[in-house]
């Protein structure tokens, strides 16, 4: 099953950060998250060209939380979405069973889930779990999960 999830977003210095942080709430109240599990942890950083930039960050490791989160996103899928998730999957699944996510910043604080393939994304990093570690297992899992 699903060991841990970690989603990050990154609030460059053009953007209200309690914009940004909003739309990492969509996704962690559609998933039904306990208020003690929506701890997003800030640190500020700095950009190639010394731009600040704050990054905003949370680990979902509640058997729930994470079972909640993938209905929330796979509800919110659209057939398209459906369809690109299984054609990637390999590609999306490394070798340390982490399949990786980026969802569309913009469209998140519209309360809508959309792929994207732009780094200016909130990046989710599903770590999946198989005794022992299976990578055709993982895939299945997350077949089962997000498609």
């Amino acid at each position: 099953m699903i060991h841990h999830i970690t989603l990050r977003v990154l609030a460059h210095a053009t953007e209200d950060v309690s914009r940004v942080k909003m739309t990492l709430d969509f996704f962690l109240s559609g998933a039904g998250v306990r208020e003690e599990s929506k701890l997003i942890e800030e640190l500020e950083a700095e950009g190639h060209h010394g731009n600040p930039i704050t990054i905003l960050s949370v680990q979902l490791k509640r058997k729930a939380d994470c079972l909640g989160f993938a209905r929330f996103v796979h509800e919110k899928f659209s057939g398209e979405d459906v369809a690109r998730l299984r054609d990637e999957m390999p590609e999306r699944l490394d070798d340390n069973q982490v399949f990786h996510l980026r969802f569309d910043k913009q469209a998140a604080y519209l309360q809508q889930v959309k792929f994207t393939d732009s780094s200016d994304a909130i990046t989710a990093k599903v770590k999946i779990e198989t005794y022992p570690k299976n990578w055709e297992k993982a895939g299945a899992i997350v077949e089962e999960l997000f498609g």
